[in-house]
């Protein structure tokens, strides 16, 4: 029994960590759910099937499109829908037999939506329950006769969402943080059980492995940020906000860097991490290579397994001695404490587990306050000296917003014009096809607009929804003639498919579309309106609304994926600059900052930039070569973040560490990466800039005082010259997918001179 127990523990940790913070399943349980209660209660005041449908849309509305943080918010925002849906379900049913009028109230309804999100969270829900609720006036042919049924479904609708959101499925800030934080521990768990494999996989075995260790390293950096996303809401105050944002950074640098030990401690060779980023990259090993069963390498697999038990144990099970006596051993290695004789790559694998399991301790001493300190070492105390040190350093400050656009530049005004001409297109197409259904192409046409920022991803994003309509009006022919006329066998598929739908809706829209497309063949037979037809009619108003929608991004103040990607890329750069530039200066003993806030920046700017070029690297682009060049530019980019955030972490320590001290040389070895990076980002801002980018000698070698070419350990040099060396290297590597030129740094001395 207590093996099962073990099973589904392990089996429910492995889905935690897929879906961080059981955000997308709570979004379908509560989506479900709110419908399911809303069919009940208009079943038991037996109203038809037309007002079953609109008060389970209309559930469904309110409850996918308030996304407020906050619960009064919530609230807030969901008693203001409530009014806004009976206006719109009104004016609908009222301008229903008023074509003319009723077109143009829907163009003004959907330009008013789409500019309403520049109010934020609660000004997207408005606009976004008007416009749904209007498309569901025409949906079930709303008409004055039967609006005040249509109103009572309406409402009855909402009221379900508020009871299923604050009484069925309460959601906090805090318990959703909470959840985030096991989903970092477990995908933490998971990185370090994939570095044991890094250990002891053949050659046969390295790729997958090294594919495995690239792909959960990514969920652990976006787990890391859904929790910077949440901290403000999720926490007590804004220090202790600061703190645990701290500790997670700390956490996922420490145990990212570990892996590049690893791969160097088992490489007969120094593995080339400029293209570790890249997926496909060839694998850094050479020769016949095989686990090696030598007294440092048992020690290291030991090791590793003891802070895999340390990473994946709740503090709260920590009792006895035996944890605390890994913790210490594991830690001492940090100060040089019973490394084993080895090779020095070995010996930094050991120092690369005493930092993981630093992290480790500072990330439990900031989730759950202080721990019993009985069984320290005097490693484990120094440890919490520092700790104590830069929480007592720590003071929260408030980070600049970025400019805000006004006119036509401010995207929301921007997309209410695309999205307004886009419409009218749509519905002037919709006519063509059919009187009767041509609101499925201005639908269409407002969805490709969600949250995309370029023609590229309108493009995409129009591809993916025909293809994902296509696949699932084929299935809704299927279902539709299984189901027959059994209503609540299709009420009851209707809610897998919603539940389905809102599930997979972060991973894949295609698949999304798919879900979606099969509901609606569900919901035209309870409605008795399905035929072949409808559903090749859908698919053909979904193609006009996706051209339309591409048309006005083209046509309406369009604004192109290069010129967006060069933005951001500018963004980066700068961003990267930030960090490399305030790190070096803070181990060369300069003035602390905030690091890991710039380092924060530095991550969100590269994920908008990773968005921004999935029209470029998609599968189906014909410009392969542009397609392979994104791909080499974004992995040196966060090669490039990676080096910098370790960069940044380190010089956290700095300030408040009694066996690591600054090097004032490394202000002087930093000033060729700073040039360099300003250079880039000049090129990227304008092509016709001067200036190039320097490569010439090796950072260590511009470090080195004497002959042997070595670092004392002691000194922060010994820690980041390998970080910086790597970031050098990666800043010139960039310059060739840029287009900038690169001069050898002796040469161009010898031109100024």
């Amino acid at each position: 029994m207590r093996a099962v127990r073990r099973g589904g523990a392990r089996l429910w940790d492995r889905f935690a960590a897929s879906d961080p913070g059981l955000l997308r399943l709570t979004a379908g349980v509560r989506t479900v759910s709110a419908i399911a209660l809303t069919l009940v209660v208009l079943a038991l005041l037996g109203t038809g099937v037309n007002h079953m449908v609109a008060g389970a849309m209309t559930a469904m509305t309110a409850t996918f499109a308030v996304k407020d943080k906050l619960v009064r918010d919530q609230a807030v925002t969901l008693a203001l829908g409530l009014p806004v849906s009976l206006v719109a379900m009104s004016l609908g049913a009222l301008l229903t037999s008023q074509v003319v009028a009723g077109d143009l109230f829907f163009i003004a309804l959907i330009f008013g939506a789409v500019y309403c999100r520049r109010f934020g969270e609660r000004g997207t829900a408005l606009g976004l329950i008007g416009f749904q609720i209007y498309f569901l006036s025409l949906f079930v042919g709303a008409s004055t006769a039967a609006l005040p049924e249509l109103c009572l479904a309406l409402a009855v609708g909402f009221g379900c969402s508020a009871v299923v959101r604050f009484g069925v499925v309460p959601e906090t800030p805090q318990r959703v943080l909470a959840r985030l934080r096991d989903a970092f521990r477990t995908r933490l768990a998971q990185l370090v059980s994939v570095q044991i494999e890094l250990l002891d996989a053949g050659p046969e075995q390295l790729e997958k492995v090294l594919d495995d260790m690239r792909r959960r390293t990514a969920r652990l950096h976006e787990t890391a940020l859904m929790i910077q996303g949440r901290l403000e809401e999720g926490t007590s105050d804004a220090d202790k906000a600061a703190l645990l944002q701290r500790r997670v950074a700390d956490a996922e640098i420490a145990t990212e860097r570990l892996g590049m030990l690893l791969l160097n401690a088992r490489s007969v060779e120094s593995a080339d991490t400029l293209t570790l980023h890249l997926p496909h990259a060839p694998v850094p090993l050479t020769g016949d290579w095989r686990p090696a069963e030598d007294d440092a390498t048992i020690a290291l697999r030991r090791d590793l397994k003891a802070l895999h038990l340390l990473v994946s144990r709740p503090a709260a099970r920590d009792g006895g001695t035996a944890v605390a006596h890994i913790r210490n051993r594991l830690l001492g290695y940090r100060d040089e404490e019973k490394l084993p004789s080895a090779p020095s790559g070995i010996q930094d694998a050991f120092r690369g587990i005493g930092e993981a399991a630093r992290s480790v301790l500072g990330l439990r001493l900031a989730l759950d306050g202080p721990q019993d300190e009985s069984d320290d070492s005097p490693a484990t105390t120094r440890s919490r000296e520092e700790f104590d040190a830069e929480d007592i350093a720590l003071a929260s400050s408030e980070t600049p917003g970025d400019e805000e656009r006004a006119g036509l530049r401010r995207p929301t005004t921007r997309a209410a014009f695309q999205v307004s001409v886009g419409s009218v297109l749509a519905m002037v197409g919709g006519e063509f096809l059919s009187s009767q259904r041509w609101y499925w192409a201005v639908l269409t046409c407002w969805v490709v607009f969600l949250n995309t920022a370029s023609t590229g991803e309108i493009l995409v994003k129009g591809y993916r929804r025909l293809l994902g309509t296509l696949l699932g009006a084929v299935a809704g022919v299927a279902l539709a003639g299984l189901v027959g006329d059994h209503t609540w066998v299709s009420f009851a598929l209707v809610l897998v498919f919603i539940f389905a739908m809102f599930f997979t809706a972060p991973l894949s829209y295609a698949v999304m579309s798919f879900f979606v497309t099969a509901m609606l063949g569900l919901l035209y037979t309870l409605l008795n309106s399905y035929s072949f037809d409808v559903l090749v009619l859908r698919i053909e108003e979904t193609a006009i609304g996706a051209a339309c929608g591409v048309i006005a991004a083209v046509l309406v103040l369009p604004v192109r994926t290069d010129r967006r990607t060069d933005e951001l890329l500018g963004t980066v750069l700068e961003r990267l600059g930030d960090v490399a530039s305030a790190a070096v200066e803070q181990l060369s003993g300069g003035p602390a900052s905030d690091l890991l806030g710039k380092a924060r920046s530095l991550d969100t700017a590269l994920d908008e930039l990773r968005d921004s070029t999935n029209p470029l690297t998609y599968p189906i682009t014909p410009l392969r070569g542009r397609r392979q060049t994104v791909r080499y530019l974004v992995a040196l980019l966060e090669t490039c973040a990676y080096h910098a955030r370790s960069l940044a972490a380190t010089a956290e320590l700095v300030p408040h560490s009694k066996t690591v001290a600054a090097d004032p040389r490394l202000h002087r070895a930093g000033q060729r990466i700073a040039h360099n990076i300003e250079v880039l980002g000049a090129h990227v801002e304008d092509e016709g800039a001067k200036g190039e980018v320097e490569s010439g000698a090796t950072i260590a070698s511009t470090l080195r005082d004497d002959g042997s070419g070595t670092q004392p350990s002691g000194t922060v040099t010994f820690r980041v010259l390998r970080h910086l060396q790597r970031l050098d290297e990666g800043v010139v590597g960039l310059a060739r997918p840029l287009d900038v030129p690169v001069a050898d740094r002796a040469e161009s001395k010898a031109v100024r001179g």
